[in-house]
């Protein structure tokens, strides 16, 4: 009986997934949505101030936790709800925490219900890159702090307006600056 299933649960299985690759959320057209993400639309090219770190694997060992080393460098990713940043609600600026370069302001930091951090824009465009991700079977575009290299997290398609971008990013590659208060 059980080798009897296993056929048909594979053709409904593929048929899903063809569903969901054709007919990507908000009734945009796959190639649409896709283009929409190419780098050169989100990112500035003009590298020119852009002053980039270079640390061997070792050094980036020794000055990232264990934690930090493998998101950042390693491309990894925490687990959803237990960030120390998923759920913070300060105002400040979010920075990369290898690098220290300005990435996110609190005003763009949205709960997306996803269990990351997750925010609307970046506070410049030559902050970051864009790098197309097909892993696990679905195409990204994941965030790369552009000073450092460092793997930031990903960016979708599904947040608020105006921009309609949700950047989600680990908490473990950010180091959040508070606001001072002004007396």
């Amino acid at each position: 009986m059980k080798n009897r299933l296993i056929l048909p649960a594979l053709i409904l299985g593929t048929f899903l997934l063809i569903l969901y690759f054709a007919y990507p959320l908000k009734g945009f057209q796959a190639d649409s949505r896709i283009n929409d993400f190419l780098p050169d639309s989100l990112t500035n090219k003009d590298e020119s101030d852009m002053e980039t770190i270079n640390l061997s694997e070792e050094e980036w060992k020794k000055r990232l936790t264990p934690e930090q080393y493998q998101v950042l460098r390693e491309k990894g990713t925490e687990r959803p709800f237990a960030g120390l940043y998923w759920d913070n609600h300060e105002k400040g600026t979010y920075k990369c925490a290898a690098c220290k370069s300005e990435l996110f302001s609190s005003d763009t930091k949205f709960d997306s219900g996803c269990g990351w951090p997750s925010f609307s824009d970046v506070s410049s465009s030559s902050a970051i890159e864009l790098r197309k991700d097909s892993s696990f079977g679905m195409i990204r575009f994941e965030v790369i702090c552009k000073k450092c290299g460092s793997h930031l997290g990903h960016v979708f398609d599904d947040g608020p307006e105006p921009t309609h971008l949700r950047y989600c990013i680990n908490s473990a590659s950010l180091h959040f600056k508070k606001e001072e208060k002004k007396p």
